[in-house]
């Protein structure tokens, strides 16, 4: 993947108090080495289209765990999880998070992270800042770690706060693809999926863990493909083991990680060099629908896909409707005669406030019956396959 540098926005004429960070070379698809808040300080405003965090927890572990063959369990207890206070967690929260509300576009967004521990700390200085929450979303782990002492509920989910950057923002959320990679059912804000285990836990060459909180990139890919576009900019301020930047890569996106440990670095490197990109044409499924081109019901006429008489029907065959010259539709309810847009009839016939009449209204196709946006595609894919001289 390329690697796109962009300039500084001009520094203003007027006198400050305050020292500035000292402004940094731009670079996406590249980690930066240091310390996150004054990392995000030196790069230009309004420049991140998306910032996935996966901050420190602060776990408060008080002594060491044991299975009940006494074995120890591996625990998160490194340096960076570790604060000597609730106000100083909250401090260090709000710094990173203020700094980085100042990169996103005005319509950008962010996802950040956490456990019982931290995430309703984090969500409350979120709403502080002016950040717009949109959803909650429980990761709801296949395979959790028991609760060894059983004094607690087994700890099976962690949280992910989804927000806009203001109230205002006109965010991104690709609802067809979510709905597509669900079996054409609305995706719910409770997502399975296991953790990170077997061949995708990085080791280091000891055979040690590479990370004590490696997220499994099946996470990261359902939250690259629901709120960013190929070509977006990704921003992970605690970029880890290179989770983020691996999945970016492959979905097309663009990254920039932020991390202080060498070991940590040094694991995320390797790993995205070794990440490959999705083929192009692969990739083309993950374009939502509103970015593809319109395609009025009446073109499909015109196109002789759908002739002037022909019969549309409900999915289970009990409404039928029939086709005008013009590209309206005409229906009855035995009482009451419909006639307008594939939209607006399908919503009268059924009562409802509104309708998507191109997956309301099938067609049939020799025995079987198909939605017609089967043949709005059709279109485009003709549309995107004509070339254009000048």
């Amino acid at each position: 993947m390329p690697t796109k540098k962009l300039s500084s926005p001009k520094k203003s004429t007027r006198k400050s108090t305050k020292t500035a960070a000292p402004a940094l070379s731009f670079q996406t698809n590249h980690i930066y080495q240091g310390d996150c808040v004054e990392i995000m300080k030196g790069l230009p405003k309004g420049s991140i289209d998306m910032i996935f965090a996966d901050p420190p927890y602060n776990l408060q572990l008080r002594g060491d765990l044991h299975r009940p063959d006494n074995s120890k369990v591996d625990a998160v207890d490194d340096h960076w999880d570790q604060f000597g206070s609730y106000g100083e967690y909250d401090k260090f929260t709000r710094d990173w998070l203020s700094a980085a509300r100042d990169l996103l576009k005005e319509d950008g967004g962010m996802w950040v992270i956490g456990s019982y521990h931290n995430i309703f700390r984090v969500g409350a200085i979120l709403q502080d800042l002016g950040f717009w929450i949109l959803n909650d979303v429980i990761w709801r782990k296949s395979n959790p770690m028991p609760n060894f002492r059983g004094r607690r509920f087994t700890n099976a989910h962690e949280t992910l706060i989804w927000a806009a950057k203001s109230e205002k923002s006109k965010y991104r959320f690709n609802y067809e693809i979510m709905k597509t990679m669900n079996d054409d059912v609305q995706m719910r804000s409770d997502w399975t999926l296991p953790i990170c285990s077997g061949a995708e836990r990085l080791k280091t060459d000891d055979g040690e863990k590479g990370h004590a909180t490696q997220k499994p990139e099946s996470l990261l890919y359902r939250v690259l493909s629901a709120s960013t576009q190929p070509g977006d900019i990704v921003l992970d301020p605690f970029f880890g083991s290179g989770t983020t930047g691996a999945v970016a890569k492959k979905l097309g996106r663009e990254f920039i990680g932020i991390e202080r440990e060498d070991s940590y670095i040094k694991l995320a490197t390797k790993r995205i060099k070794e990440a490959k990109p999705i083929d192009e044409a692969a990739l083309q499924g993950l374009v939502a629908k509103r970015e593809e081109p319109r395609v009025p019901f009446g073109w499909l006429i015109e196109r002789g896909l759908i002739k002037p008489g022909a019969t549309l029907t409900d999915s289970k065959n009990q409404i039928e409707a029939k086709v005008s010259a013009d590209g309206s539709v005409v229906t009855s309810d035995g009482v009451n005669q419909y006639r307008g847009s594939i939209h607006k009839v399908g919503a009268a016939i059924q009562s409802a406030p509104s309708c998507n009449g191109w997956t309301y209204w099938h067609y049939r196709d020799g025995k079987n019956s198909f939605p017609i946006d089967r043949l709005r595609q059709r279109v485009r894919d003709e549309m995107s396959s004509t070339t254009v001289v000048q």
